[in-house]
């Protein structure tokens, strides 16, 4: 049960950095970035968003084990 919760939970992880990502792709095309820029700027929220998401999970277990 433990190994499949890590599993969803690293899932959903994903699909949401996934979607910050694109979501500030296309904020940064609507804006008239370049497309180089774009990627730069969808690769640093997807990067930001796991950084955040394995902060998060460094701070909590401790209080979870």
């Amino acid at each position: 049960m433990t190994i499949a919760l890590a599993l969803l939970t690293a899932a959903v992880v994903l699909v949401i950095a996934l979607l910050s990502a694109a979501g500030a792709g296309i904020l940064a095309r609507l804006d008239g970035a370049t497309w180089p820029t774009t990627l730069t700027r969808a690769a640093r929220a997807f990067t930001a968003f796991i950084a955040l998401a394995t902060a998060i999970t460094a701070a909590l277990t401790p209080l979870l084990t």
